[in-house]
């Protein structure tokens, strides 16, 4: 990649063969998505580009030189192009924020699917330590007749939130900034749906992608020695802001939907279940408030 004008499959070839080298499993569409990023195109627009055999001004060049290296010593693609895709959203992320993932689409849907079978006209929903508002954002846009309400206590996290919010403009989305734990006291009794991502990585687990072990906050990774403790917390808070025959939806690692099906029943919850994400692995654990 030193020639000052290359064209769009040389460009891709180099960047495939840096970012494979480096250990990324998805090198092929990084570089994809980092060309477009460059040339402000999407990616089917870049492969087509790769059969045109377009050519990239040499300034376009430099820029993505930058950006292949900073992808190749492990820094997520969402924090070098500023934007992570979730469901309907384009959302912002960066440094402070937990960059949201592919499974947690489908715990939202468990969540949007419960509202929109609620008989209530303006149902209340509430995710508890929103992040970049991924859950709450997506939520209020895809029914909006629901009253929507994000929680979340780091600085950080809060400020990608806002400006998410912004971004989507859900009127009926409104963020908190507390602790999940005293939050929402008005609404005690009224909420129909409270879902959560919580941190649930056990102290001890310390993730294997450079990805995740170096750059998502630490807070919203770690739960304590079991990874539960803060599903401990969200037990009851959302019994506290939950009507009886409300739901709650948690989502957790792969070999914790028995612990917290446990921690739940003694809580006295009716009915938790766990469920499965596309790739077969125990994701989302529900309840029914009692």
């Amino acid at each position: 990649m030193s020639s000052p004008s290359l064209t769009v499959p040389e460009v891709l070839d180099a960047a495939e063969a840096t970012l494979t080298r480096s250990g990324i499993l998805t090198a092929d569409v990084d570089a994809e998505l980092l060309v477009g990023h460059v040339l402000r195109i999407g990616r089917g627009e870049v492969q087509a580009a790769r059969l045109t055999e377009r050519r990239m001004l040499a300034r376009d060049v430099e820029l993505l030189q930058g950006l292949v290296r900073r992808r190749a010593t492990r820094e997520p693609l969402q924090h070098i192009t500023g934007v992570a895709g979730f469901r309907r959203l384009e959302l912002r992320v960066g440094p402070g924020v937990f960059v949201p993932r592919p499974e947690t689409e489908q715990v939202t849907q468990i969540a949007i699917d419960a509202l929109l079978a609620i008989p209530d006209p303006s149902p209340i929903a509430v995710d508890l330590g929103t992040g970049s508002g991924a859950i709450a954002l997506s939520m209020a846009l895809e029914v909006p007749s629901a009253r929507v309400y994000a929680v979340e206590n780091s600085v950080d996290a809060f400020l990608w939130a806002s400006e998410n919010a912004r971004r989507v403009g859900a009127p009926n989305a409104r963020l908190v900034f507390d602790d999940l734990g005293d939050a929402l006291p008005e609404l005690n009794g009224t909420a129909s749906v409270v879902i959560s991502n919580p941190p649930y990585v056990p102290n001890a687990a310390i993730p294997i992608d450079p990805e995740v072990r170096f750059f998502d906050p630490t807070a919203a990774l770690y739960g304590g020695e079991d990874g539960l403790d803060v599903v401990r917390v969200l037990s009851v808070t959302a019994a506290r802001l939950l009507h009886p025959g409300g739901t709650l939806v948690i989502e957790h690692g792969e070999q914790q939907g028995e612990a917290i099906r446990t921690i739940l029943a003694a809580d006295g919850w009716r009915a938790p279940a766990t469920f499965p994400d596309f790739t077969l692995r125990d994701r989302a654990t529900t309840a029914i408030r009692a």
